[in-house]
């Protein structure tokens, strides 16, 4: 998310609340490395330190309009707060930040001195836990000793064996462990996972250039134990979510980045230590001392200030803020250029590729072998497959939702609603309209943030319910005044709060619990409009997940502008079956189902995400929908095709090729005279070319099917265009 200047908003704060440790572990970036500001820092945050920091966190959040923000309580050892200091801060965050943004507060420990005592608390205000382990016990006291040389590993097992209680277990976050490649990596997972973890997170050591990590020169030894512990996770059949592994999946296909320490996305996190002091990200402390450091506190300088310091500005520019080598490497968009901190030299400053750059490029090249699928699947080969396909994915999206939420009363009872749903034909069907939704597809897409997708997922199992007139109530606490059904409508609440629907076989009410009188709720439906041949689109002005197209948002339209906005599309859709009959049943192209109004002068766009929602402005001309549409579904289809199917081993390039020539046989097909038309048919050869010169162990059959497809297309053009005398523009009038 981007504030009103265009900075990504701050939406996770890593608040230190003690500055010492019970363990001495000789791998601690905070004790063990360059910068040793903690030791002139208060041990505990005072109170008034706290207090200041979530004012400053919640005027942020409103200021930025954020729906919820996290907040983890970290260290040092947060613990050695004591339990009674630990509740009194989980309250004041609460009192602070609760009112006025949802808060996700959470807390990452060693472990060793988690009791019962703090597993109340923490069961109290919602906290999860996140605890350090490095696998089994010869690992784990490899490094984690405690300040006695005493091994930690009994006293952490003893607080997972608590924290694995029934009434606990839902606050259980994950496991964090580091790498070590001297660890026989089998040992370590197979150790971490008879923990049942929620989630495993796999960390490589904190290093630079000038001091790199161990085995640094050698080979690849970091991918070579991540790989075989990625062979292992896919043996057991994936028991958890490795969110590393997840990260590089994700990125391959086109996704979003899960990790900081992978991929391109920007940094959205912020850190408070001890005496209020921001700092950027403390795996930072790593690279000199004060690298973090940003002169800013809490006490003279709000969220807003220190997203502008230009620290942290730089840890958001993409591709862009990556040094010349990454700029150009094949995996950039998996490997992002690893870890901010990884990079440092004293030569070149952060200019410079990952000190892991060889172990991420050989685990994210054998990654990408090992789920490359070769084979011929029938959402190449026929439109009506493709969607079935993107509906396949948007049910295995929730499915991995349901890994993340499962033990949460609310998710389980909507769990369940969804499953009975899919047991009968018309309610599966029904289900199948709501999943297929593009912008409940956008929803779950990459997110790390599974706990605040949680209404998100309720009000989808509350529209496939109404769909399917099936009975069912279902309650959760909702952070916006307003619930959209996803493709039904919204309902307008008086406050935030706990929400209940109640859906019987026609109709559905809904209340907000708040034990007060309410007004009547507003219910806004969403329009269709109906072309006389083919389905209806959907005019979807409200979903909270439709910013997508790279254009500010209109808000819900009025009446009178939405039905002129319906009457304007109607008008284009009629010139579109005039001018170019049968392109909305042609395989080539992926129309869309669902239409959000833009601002005026936005034009048409799509998204990549979304491939099957089209962004059209609120002043588009009929001309220019019928003239732009054809390329922009040939490119809807080709984005639907790579999150479904393997057109090439991910990270060789093949994907930018495949655009380039979509696009330009699309442009050519719309083309206005001969000159412009022969550019097009030249730079699509070009790309065909270099595609068809990619080895067989590049391309799948997938990806050879479409470059015959495209081929095809491409000689058809060339035909037609050049049957006609050179003023002619024939390429315009082709159909796809």
């Amino acid at each position: 998310m981007r504030d009103n200047h265009g900075r990504t908003t701050v939406q996770q704060l890593v608040l230190k609340v003690h500055s010492r440790c019970d363990l001495a572990c000789d791998h601690c970036y905070v004790y063990e490395h360059a910068d040793q500001s903690w030791r002139g820092r208060p041990t505990v945050i005072a109170e008034e330190t706290l207090a200041q920091t979530a004012y400053r966190l919640a005027a942020y959040a409103t200021d930025t309009g954020l729906s919820s923000v996290t907040v983890i309580l970290h260290g040092g050892e947060p613990l050695l707060v004591g339990p009674a200091r630990l509740r009194r801060m989980c309250a004041e965050l609460t009192r602070v930040l609760n009112p006025v943004v949802a808060l996700d507060l959470r807390i990452h420990t060693n472990g060793v001195q988690l009791r019962k005592e703090h597993l109340e608390i923490f069961r109290e205000f919602g906290v999860k836990i996140g605890i350090s382990l490095d696998g089994d016990r010869a690992a784990n006291d490899r490094h984690r000793l405690d300040r006695r040389g005493r091994s930690s590993y009994d006293r952490v097992l003893r607080a997972l064996e608590l924290l694995r209680l029934p009434e606990y277990r839902h606050l259980f976050q994950g496991l964090l462990c580091t790498v070590d490649v001297a660890n026989d990596p089998i040992a370590v997972h197979d150790a971490l996972t008879a923990l049942e973890p929620p989630r495993i997170d796999y960390l490589l050591p904190h290093s630079t250039w000038v001091a790199p990590p161990p085995g640094h020169g050698n080979g690849t030894p970091y991918a070579d134990w991540l790989l075989k512990v990625f062979d292992r996770w896919e043996e057991q059949g994936r028991p958890m979510p490795v969110r590393t592994f997840d990260s590089v999946l994700s990125t391959l296909r086109g996704g979003p980045s899960l990790t900081e320490a992978l991929g391109l996305a920007p940094s959205d996190l912020a850190v408070v230590e001890t005496d209020g002091s921001f700092e950027q990200a403390d795996s930072l402390k790593t690279a000199y001392d004060g690298a973090p450091a940003t002169g800013y506190d809490v006490f003279r300088h709000g969220f807003a200030e220190f997203a502008d310091h230009p620290g942290v500005r730089a840890r958001q520019q993409g591709v862009d803020g990556l040094s010349e080598t990454c700029r150009v490497c094949p995996v950039v968009e998996s490997c992002g250029g690893g870890l901010y901190a990884h990079r440092y030299s004293d030569e070149r400053g952060f200019d410079n590729p990952s000190v892991f750059c060889t172990d991420l490029r050989a685990l994210i090249e054998g990654v990408a072998e090992r789920i490359t699928e070769r084979a011929l699947v029938p959402s190449v080969t026929g439109i009506e497959e493709l969607r079935l396909a993107q509906t396949e994915l948007s049910r295995l999206l929730v499915a991995h939702a349901h890994q993340h939420l499962a033990g949460r009363p609310d998710w389980d009872t909507a769990w369940e609603v969804l499953l009975g749903l899919d047991e009968g034909e018309t309610s599966a069907a029904a289900l199948d309209v709501v999943l297929s939704h593009p912008y409940v597809r956008a929803s779950l897409l990459g997110t790390s943030d599974m706990q605040g997708r949680v209404p998100r997922l309720m009000a989808t199992a509350v529209a496939a319910a109404v769909r399917a007139g099936v009975e069912t109530t279902l309650s959760w606490d909702e952070p916006s005044t307003e619930v959209h059904l996803p493709t039904l409508g919204t309902v307008s609440l008086p406050q935030r709060g706990q929400v209940e629907f109640v859906v019987t076989e026609h109709d559905f009410r809904c209340r907000v619990l708040s034990g007060v009188s309410e007004p009547p709720l507003e219910w806004r439906p969403l329009m269709r409009v109906s072309p006389p041949d083919g389905p209806s689109l959907l005019v979807d002005d409200a979903d909270p997940y439709r910013a997508c197209f790279g254009a500010s948002l209109t808000d819900p339209l009025s009446p009178s502008d939405l039905a002129l906005f319906c009457k304007r599309l109607q008008a284009a859709l009629d010139l579109l079956d005039e001018r170019r009959p049968g392109l909305r049943d042609s395989d080539n192209v992926l129309f869309a189902t669902t239409v959000t109004p833009l601002p005026e002068g936005s034009g048409l766009r799509i998204d990549a995400e979304v491939p099957d929602a089209l962004g059209l402005a609120l002043d588009f001309e009929p001309e220019t929908f019928v003239g732009e549409l054809p390329h922009l579904a040939r490119a809807s289809r080709l984005a639907a095709l790579r999150q479904v199917a393997d057109l090439s081993v991910p990270g060789t390039g093949a994907g930018r090729l495949f655009e380039e020539a979509s696009a330009c046989l699309g442009r050519a097909a719309a083309g206005k005279d001969r000159l412009s038309v022969d550019e097009e048919l030249r730079r699509a050869r070009h790309a065909l070319e270099s595609l068809t010169a990619l080895s067989a162990n590049e391309l799948t059959e997938n990806g050879r099917y479409l470059v015959q497809e495209l081929n095809e297309e491409w000689r058809a053009l060339h035909d037609l265009c050049h049957s006609f005398p050179a003023s002619s523009a024939p390429a315009s009038e082709h159909s796809d």
